[in-house]
């Protein structure tokens, strides 16, 4: 299942729909609503309800019959697949290589910090920000897991069944206020430097998340390839030792890390402008573009 957010018109308030092997879009409370079924129109009160995937099974097989709730894909556009998350949770140097290229010493446990969730943005929305603020941004592919049900003290080996499934995710990062500041929080917090999407694949579909390629093109050329095989702490992992500190609730982002190969650390530099494009890929979970741009 594929789980998205979508509108019909900019002045539309996204709605939360599937996108269908067919390429239609069901739009889940139109649907719902026509099937006696009430679903929530946000991702994370979707999330949020007792047996969700059912229910969305259900929805789905009513619109595929009547053509209830059923959209071209041409006639919506998509913004993020969440957009009111309680959290946006990152993990650093979680690949080991990536951690070598900026001489960093590998950790023995994960290595939190933060976004807001005004970071978050949507696969056609624009990254921006002030050129006069930050001179140095950065992009970081990263396969983003999707909380699907409240956790707290979770073990490992229970942890994916509170996933609802992954995302692609790019962890814009302003490298002069992350270093400059000497914690991570503002220079990873302009508004806009999160773009996920352009849906999310329910955990049922990724037959092992630690082994997928993951990528990200820079106008067209290749920076950043690798597996998350090469993860030093898996998503089981992660979820747990979060879970541990704080309660994980349902439609949370969690960013996993990224590969070796981002701008900073290579020579020279590749570093963000206005008019540049990034597209993050991650094996079966999607191919995110998003268009970079001066305030």
């Amino acid at each position: 299942m594929q789980l998205g957010q979508y509108h019909t018109t900019d002045a539309d308030e996204p709605w939360c729909g599937v996108a269908t092997d067919d390429d239609s879009i069901v739009s889940l409370p139109e649907a719902g609503a026509a099937a006696g079924i009430h679903l929530p129109a946000e991702t994370t009160d979707l999330l949020a309800e007792w047996n969700w995937r059912r229910k969305v099974e259900l929805t789905v097989e009513y619109a595929t019959e009547t053509g209830t709730g059923v959209y071209d894909p041409d006639t919506v556009e998509r913004a993020a697949p969440v957009t009111n998350p309680q959290k946006v949770v990152c993990v650093g140097l979680n690949y080991r290589d990536h951690a070598e290229e900026g001489d960093n010493p590998i950790p023995d446990e994960p290595v939190l910090f933060s976004k807001f969730p005004t970071t978050v943005t949507g696969p056609e929305d624009t990254v921006s920000w002030d050129p006069d603020l930050t001179e140095k941004v950065d992009y970081e592919a990263e396969l983003v897991a999707v909380i699907g049900k409240e956790a707290r003290r979770v073990e490992p080996e229970n942890a994916l069944d509170y996933v609802a499934g992954f995302t692609v995710g790019n962890d814009v990062s302003a490298r002069d206020l992350q270093h400059g500041d000497g914690q991570w929080v503002r220079g990873k917090s302009l508004d806009s430097f999160a773009p996920i999407g352009p849906e999310i694949v329910t955990t049922d579909e990724i037959a092992d998340p630690h082994d997928l390629a993951i990528s990200a093109d820079v106008n067209g050329e290749r920076l950043q390839e690798s597996s998350t095989s090469n993860l030093i702490f898996g998503i089981d992992e992660l979820v747990s030792f979060c879970s541990q500190a704080f309660t994980l609730t349902p439609g949370d982002l969690l960013f996993t890390g990224t590969p070796p190969g981002v701008g900073v650390y290579r020579e020279p530099p590749v570093l963000l402008g206005d008019g540049d494009t990034v597209t993050v890929t991650v094996e079966g979970v999607g191919e995110l573009t998003t268009d970079f741009a001066f305030d």
